[in-house]
């Protein structure tokens, strides 16, 4: 298996070099006329920097280089970015001013207004892009299910999925779902998958559970894996992890909550192997409110078949930068929102975090306030 995915990774390694080399020659391009600046081994070596930053900071951040890895992957996810709407404005730009060139225009106009007109617009993608990111939200969802659960009328759940801590994200934007989460005043903490970006060493060598031990609820904090936590390959260690500060990993099981309703929690699809919802639910009163987390929203069908009242999942980020949200749109049945299928509500959300670039365009990073009615509630005793 791993000799035969050599040639896949150098095809990627090929195509990616190639793509980046595109997007760096225009921004020489543009330089060179602008600056006069005539050599340009020191530029084409920053490009190559960016440009495989995210790749070694990746490699090396858990090694003892992870100093120098740290900022690389921080800088190389930007590059990210940068080469995403690079090959959607670079092929306009080169377009028009190839056009102008023909028209008898000098240098001047196809070069530096051209160009310099898709570096601007390219610079407030990325400032636009990381406000959005490291900015988040609270939205708020409305939902009433038709059950009895105990003597509650009413629930508040706090959700916040793809949190994604590690080398980027780190203690600051933890502390900022803290704040959001106090805002909130749950009942209820619920985390649907990626806590980890994808390595559980930068978890604990930045002091982040430290941090996360401070989100409190009064029915408890419940979480499940995503694909990132099996990247690492510490799943186990991270359960431990998170139990250690009172953070329950639910892993293809179910806790009933208050004899009021049941919080089901799927493995990730990652794992392999985990048990289908069928198997889940079998065993449980489902005269009381199923709530399940399930990192993927890709079972929506078989959760509405079984019984599953509400179905809370992220993994998607809404594409986290469009136009990839048409990819996500057309590989989700729900990408991102609300949808009420049969009896079932699934809400997916774009996620807290972010993966790769701290950038957001077209989504927004969000912490969810789910306002649960129960309209087969027994009425309160007085």
């Amino acid at each position: 298996m791993k000799l035969r995915f050599i040639p896949v990774l150098a095809g990627f390694l090929v195509v990616y070099s190639a793509l980046s080399a595109y997007v760096g020659w225009n921004g020489w391009l543009l330089l060179s006329e602008l600056t006069g600046w005539e050599n340009p081994a020191l530029y084409w070596t920053a490009v190559a920097i960016l440009a495989f930053g995210y790749i070694a900071g990746r490699i090396g951040q858990s090694t003892p280089m992870k100093g120098i890895a740290e900022p690389l992957k921080l800088l190389g996810s930007y590059w990210l970015a940068i080469l995403e709407y690079g090959l959607i404005l670079c092929p306009i730009a080169d377009l028009t001013g190839l056009l102008l060139k023909w028209g008898g225009a000098s240098s001047e106009v196809y070069l530096s207004l051209v160009g310099g007109a898709a570096a601007l617009l390219l610079l407030a993608i990325l400032i636009a892009g990381s406000r959005n990111a490291w900015s988040p939200v609270i939205r708020t969802y409305h939902v009433q299910i038709p059950k009895s659960a105990g003597s509650k009328n009413k629930l508040t759940i706090a959700m916040a999925s793809d949190l994604h801590l590690g080398t980027v994200i780190g203690k600051g934007h933890l502390k900022r779902l803290l704040r959001q989460i106090d805002e909130i005043r749950p009942d209820i903490v619920l985390l649907p998958g990626d806590i980890l970006d994808d390595d559980l060493a930068p978890f604990l060598r930045k002091g982040m559970p430290a941090v996360l031990k401070r989100l409190k609820a009064p029915l408890g904090v419940f979480a499940v894996t995503g694909n990132h936590e099996y990247i690492g390959g510490k799943v186990p260690e991270f359960g431990a992890a998170l139990d250690a500060i009172g953070i329950r990993l639910l892993m293809d099981e179910a806790a009933v909550i208050d004899n009021s309703f049941i919080v089901i929690g799927r493995k990730d699809k990652a794992a392999g192997e985990r048990k289908r919802i069928s198997e889940l639910v079998e065993p449980l009163d489902s005269s009381l409110p199923l709530i399940m987390l399930d990192h993927q929203p890709s079972d929506l069908e078989a959760a509405e078949k079984n019984g599953i009242d509400l179905s809370l999942s992220g993994h998607t980020h809404r594409g986290q930068m469009a136009p990839n949200h048409l990819i996500t749109r057309r590989i989700f049945e729900l990408d991102w929102g609300y949808k009420k299928k049969g009896a079932l509500h699934a809400i997916v959300s774009s996620g807290f975090g972010f993966w790769g670039p701290p950038i957001r365009i077209g989504s927004r990073s969000e912490v969810l306030k789910i306002e649960v009615e129960f309209k087969g509630a027994a009425p309160r005793s007085h």
